[in-house]
């Protein structure tokens, strides 16, 4: 049961409303998460904003959804496990590709490079060595996809934090347990 208000669509008004209407029309309804951060055009803006941005990016969208699956399994948001399973299979991951992504693994060479980085940058709170960085590079990153993979960390760990707090009720096919 969500502990933060509801904002749904039938409810919303000013900025909520067109940023609601937008999202209809992307996604065909405002999901759970959405409702919650309606409560704040500002945090719900800030979500969306910096999501799209990072979207613009040089990542590849394989490589966005994993790191997604890797953080969200990380900080324990089967909300955000459970969206991108279903969004990182809609862009061609296998069900198994998924689950290695959520234990920081992927067979490919470039991308497990990736997402060891990315496990290193959550557990030292950011603080790589230069040894760390270089990895990511040799496997082929160049330093504008490192700066989006710590956005997507934290744009992760923003939607992860915000579904604890919320009890986010989940609106996708639960995600295969570990």
């Amino acid at each position: 049961m969500p502990r933060l208000n509801q904002v749904t669509p039938d409810q919303a008004s000013g900025a909520v409303k067109d940023i609601y209407g937008n999202l209809t029309s992307q996604m065909g309804k405002v999901v759970n998460i959405f409702q919650g951060m309606g409560n704040s055009s500002a945090a719900l803006k800030g979500y969306l904003s910096m999501s799209a941005a990072l979207a613009e990016g040089e990542l590849a969208p394989e490589d966005r959804e994993v790191i997604y699956l890797a953080v969200s399994e990380e900080n324990g948001c089967e909300y955000c496990v459970s969206a991108h399973t279903m969004v990182a299979k809609k862009i061609g991951l296998t069900n198994e590709e998924t689950l290695a992504a959520r234990r920081f693994f992927s067979e490919d060479k470039k991308r497990a490079a990736l997402l060891e980085f990315v496990r290193r940058v959550i557990a030292s709170k950011g603080f790589v060595s230069d040894d760390e960085l270089n990895e990511v590079r040799t496997a082929g990153y160049s330093d504008g996809q490192i700066a989006e993979a710590v956005g997507y960390i934290g744009l992760a760990t923003y939607s992860n934090l915000f579904n604890h707090v919320n009890d986010t009720a989940l609106d996708f096919p639960a995600a295969e347990k570990l």
